[in-house]
């Protein structure tokens, strides 16, 4: 089974390629194939990081690359929390939290083809296959909202006997005018 051909095409906006392995109340279990993203990495809190990714990642696709190219705009951004390494020298102390901050490529794409993006914080790089569980939910993007629902799949996925790795993602699907209850959002969890 593939994703929802309907609600793709209402939405007029890309998404990875995915296959519905099974579905639940609570969640989904999907396998997607490889794909490309632009990523920058911004310091937290997670509001900040979002907005401040999706703006480097926005002048990407709006023509801020070598190319001066106009690149179609996909669906979900994407927020990872991320703890930068330690640098060198020694003396330098911990770098803060920090989030990935992910727009999908659009497809018929290649690491070859894509511009080159101008800003040196914009990184190009293909996600290779993964499986997923995916919860989906609607609402304001608080963090509130997002702890309860990521403790929500993580308690089915334990009932279940499935045990996730790796840090959770945040799926964003709509812009930040749409209506909160009318908003697609989805965390994700990949799985063995």
């Amino acid at each position: 089974m593939s994703q929802d051909s309907t609600e793709t095409e209402r939405r007029k906006t890309g998404e990875p390629s995915y296959r519905l392995e099974l579905h639940t109340n609570s969640y989904d279990i999907r396998v997607y194939a490889p794909y490309l993203v632009a990523e920058v990495i911004v310091p937290g809190p997670a509001e900040a990081a979002s907005s401040a990714g999706f703006r480097l990642l926005a002048a990407y696709i709006f023509g801020a690359n070598g190319g001066s190219q106009k690149i179609a705009m996909t669906a979900p951004v994407t927020q990872t929390p991320v703890t930068l390494p330690m640098t060198a020298p020694v003396t330098q102390s911990r770098a803060d939290d920090g989030f990935r901050v992910h727009f999908s490529m659009p497809a018929g794409y290649t690491l070859s083809t894509l511009p080159l993006p101008n800003d040196p914080r914009v990184k190009l790089f293909e996600v290779p296959a993964q499986r997923v569980a995916v919860h989906r939910y609607s609402g304001r993007w608080t963090e509130q909202n997002y702890a309860e629902h990521l403790d929500e799949l993580r308690a089915s996925l334990s009932a279940a006997g499935l045990v996730p790795h790796g840090e959770p993602i945040l799926a964003r699907y709509d812009a930040p005018y749409v209506l909160p209850f009318l908003r697609r959002n989805e965390i994700w969890l990949t799985l063995a």
